[in-house]
């Protein structure tokens, strides 16, 4: 149990080190937009789509303004949800499945 503390404690830290939660982004809106992630964007609901796009605005005004969000509005690590993941391993799998069957 003590290494799992451990672990977390470090995993924690990186994410606060990385620094993407000050401009309030979450690890998900930071993904490299390849094929698969576009292909997961056009398959999010509306609304978690549209925070995604709010949240990569506030933080490109931001960042062009050199300044980061209070505190109290950083993203903490516990709060972060990954919510493309799910449309994402789908479209990969989907991949995956297409290029089997082009294979055949």
């Amino acid at each position: 149990a003590g290494g799992g503390r451990l672990l977390d404690r470090i995993r924690k830290w990186y994410y606060n080190a990385a620094g993407f939660n000050k401009l309030g982004l979450m690890r998900d809106d930071t993904l490299h937009e390849d094929d698969d992630v576009k292909e997961a964007l056009k398959r999010l609901p509306e609304h978690l789509y549209n925070a995604r796009v709010f949240r990569i605005k506030r933080a490109l005004d931001l960042s062009l303004k050199h300044q980061i969000l209070p505190k109290d509005q950083w993203v903490k690590y516990e709060e972060d949800h990954p919510y493309l993941e799910p449309y994402l391993k789908e479209v990969i799998r989907e991949r995956h499945e297409r290029e089997a069957w082009n294979r055949k």
